[in-house]
């Protein structure tokens, strides 16, 4: 399966207009405060999405760097099926246990969102370029996904960041109907 870098790019840098312009539509407030149906709140979702970006440029900078222990795994099936379909699995996925910590959200502030756009923005510039040169098997391991390449983690980064746009969407509308 090949990826179009370039196409890749394009929906990264569109979803992180999207998510940068929606910031300017939110009070503080509002930002901090979980639905009335529950679940994340729009900082935290902010949070998990840009901090999981940046961990995914790291993994994509280890790949292209071949700073990776050998292997021969690939992904798993959960892998194939997102990189076949573009799209998470329908339902809620639990983070591995083992991921939990890193992972579990923060509510941040606006100001504090819209730095971590700029960082992830900056590590996206310095990673683009490295990927079409990368060694497709050297690979760093998803915790759901098993192991990915550099190409395979860019595009990660892309369907992550659309699958929580979505997100926000369902929180907007549980704050309609709340």
């Amino acid at each position: 399966m090949t990826i179009n870098i370039a196409k890749e790019r394009r929906a990264i840098d569109a979803a992180l207009d999207t998510y940068r312009n929606l910031l300017d539509g939110f009070t503080n407030e509002r930002f901090t405060q979980t639905p009335p149906m529950g679940g994340w709140s729009y900082a935290e979702v902010y949070d998990h999405i840009l901090k999981a970006s940046m961990g995914a440029t790291i993994a994509l900078e280890r790949c292209t760097n071949n700073n990776c222990p050998p292997t021969k795994k690939g992904m798993n099936f959960w892998g194939c099926y997102v990189m076949l379909t573009g799209i998470f699995p329908p339902g809620k996925s639990k983070v591995p246990d083992n991921m939990a910590d890193k992972l579990t959200p923060a509510r941040i502030n606006i100001e504090e969102a819209k730095n971590l756009i700029i960082k992830i923005r900056k590590r996206i510039d310095g990673v683009t370029g490295l990927i079409a040169n990368a060694n497709k098997n050297t690979r760093w391991l998803h915790p759901c996904l098993g192991m990915l390449n550099a190409a395979q983690w860019f595009k990660f980064t892309r369907i992550h960041l659309e699958h929580h746009l979505k997100q926000l969407e369902r929180i907007k509308s549980d704050f309609v109907k709340g």
